[in-house]
Order: C-alpha cells, then structure tokens, then sequence
C-alpha cells in the first residue's frame, strides 16, 4: 500500500505549496461555478496525471483564458465517467478509439500524447490514482474554500427560493428572461428562427468552436465552410484573440436560425469536422454566469479573450 501523501508537512506549508492548485480549484467553484465536490475530482485528476509523468498540467491550465478553462473540465470530466461507465456500449466504442483528439483541449496542455484511450488502458490504476489524491491531497488543500463554496451556494439558493416564492425581479427571472431584457440578449423573433415560435435569445443560436494546437484555422476558414455547408448562416463569427504568432484555440459562431443548429448537430452533444484537413470540434455555447445576479450578454468579453471579427 503506498504511503499517505505528505501528512506530515505543517498545514501552512502544505497550502502554500498547493497555492496554485488552490488558485485553479477556486476559479473552477467561484468564477465558474461548477461543483465543488465535482471541482475537487477535476484537480485530483490534474494532479494525479502530473504523478504518472504528464508534466505541468494545473500551470498549463492556468495560463489559459476562463473559457477554455471551463473547456478543459468538461473535458476531464469526459475522463472521469468513462473510468465509472466501463459497461456504457457508446463510452467504451469512444475510449478505444486510437485518435488523441478526442479531448483535444486537454491533449493542448499536455506535453505527451493523451486520449481516452489512455484511461481505458489505465483504468484501475487511475481510478485508485484519482480517488487517493483526492482524500489524501485534495481535501486537506483545498477543504476550506470546498466549504465557503457550498455555504454560498446553499445562501444562493435560498434568496432564488424565496425570489421565486415572492415573486422577485432580481436574479431567478433574468435567468427564464423577461421582455426587458430581449432586446439586450440579442433575442431574434420567430420567423427567423425555424417556426419554433416565440423569440430565441442569441445564445440558443450559438455555437462553441475548438481547434487542435498545432493546425492553425483561420476565421475566414470557418465562415466560408459552414457558408458553403448552411447557405448565409452566420449572424456573427467571433474567434479567440491572440497575439500575431499564437493560434486561436477557440471561437464561437452565432447563427440566425436555431434551427442551423440542429441540422449541424443532429441530436449529437458534440460533432467533430475536417476544415482543409484541420480538426474542428462544435457544441451548444453554454454560458456561465459568474454570479446570481449577472448575465453575460453576447459580445461582452468577461475575461473571455472574444473580439468580434465579423
């Protein structure tokens, strides 16, 4: 049995020396406002990965603008059910598929070669990995911001509860939307939209784009390839800003129609294209709110790294 990981160091040291770790992991509960227990698997992978030889993987991540941040933990996450789902027919047929690209955001941060593939191989070995970083790392480091965490989300939770109850206008009703604020969302009414009546706010018809490190796509690649593919789709194209020798590593593509949407999707949570023989990843744009009573309106940049390029 493998000893307990630093136990012995004083607590003081041993936060300091997970700072970083604890800097990543508070993005991932406040600013992102993902799951803290779900957050604190997220790190114990990270972590355990950086054990067995994949080097740099919290510093890398961090480096990377808040989206593709997000990006990467739904990404991991991918990892972590199919390490929990090996009898799911589709999730097996996916982990021995030989292509690292299939989390090709998280292969960006690593410096060797990494896919599903490898955590089917590794199954048992990452699974024990993961959970043992997680008890004997991961609770000890980050166990404290764990805590403010669930208490503010009880707190939210609570004032959405009575808002609802007491017929509030703050938060609860941005989130189903109000005619007040259509017009800021950038909302489209129905006979632009497919029939599906009513009017459809710009992120219902939006789009999140990946790119593999490494292959360069350009904006005018993706316009021209689903202009070719859709007719005049495209209400506004807005690719990841970068310095003039770095490529962008995602894009988000706002349509006219909802119903473009799903002709490019057809029912699939997520679908990969070949642009001039470059991998393109597409998915439904979710945003994230950064609390409960601010929405990100489409076009604001929110740390985003977005610049309108249309």
């Amino acid at each position: 049995m493998d000893p307990p990981l630093s136990f012995t160091v004083p607590q003081e040291d041993f936060l300091l020396f997970h700072q970083v770790d604890r800097d990543l992991y508070k993005i991932l509960v406040t600013e992102l406002s993902r799951d803290p227990s779900e957050s604190m698997r997220l790190l114990a992978m990270w972590l355990w990965l950086e054990k067995v030889g994949f080097h740099n993987v919290v510093k890398n991540i961090m480096s990377l603008p808040i989206i593709l941040i997000n990006e990467i933990a739904d990404e991991t996450m991918l990892c972590l059910t199919c390490l929990t789902n090996n009898s799911n027919t589709s999730l097996t047929t996916i982990m021995l598929s030989s292509e690292a690209n299939d989390i090709p955001l998280l292969q960006s941060v690593m410096e060797n070669e990494i896919s599903l593939k490898f955590f089917r191989q590794n199954c048992m070995e990452a699974i024990h990995g993961v959970e043992k970083t997680r008890k004997e790392v991961c609770m000890r480091a980050f166990g404290d911001i764990m805590q403010r965490a669930m208490m503010r989300n009880i707190a939210e939770r609570m004032v959405e509860n009575n808002n609802f109850l007491f017929g509030s206008t703050g938060p609860i009703n941005l989130q189903f939307g109000s005619v007040g604020i259509a017009g800021a969302l950038g909302q489209q009414h129905s006979n632009n939209n497919g029939g599906r009546g009513g009017i459809i706010p710009a992120d219902e018809r939006t789009l999140f784009v990946t790119f593999s490190k490494g292959y360069r796509v350009e904006e005018w690649e993706v316009r021209e390839f689903f202009t070719m593919a859709y007719g005049d789709c495209i209400e506004t194209l807005f690719m990841q800003e970068t310095q003039p020798n770095e490529q962008p590593l995602f894009g988000r593509i706002i349509f006219h129609k909802v119903s473009t949407i799903d002709m490019i999707l057809k029912g699939a949570s997520k679908v990969k294209f070949s642009i001039n023989r470059k991998h393109v990843w597409v998915r439904k744009f979710v945003p994230k709110r950064t609390n409960t009573d601010k929405v990100i309106l489409p076009g604001e940049t929110s740390g985003f790294g977005f610049g309108i390029t249309s």
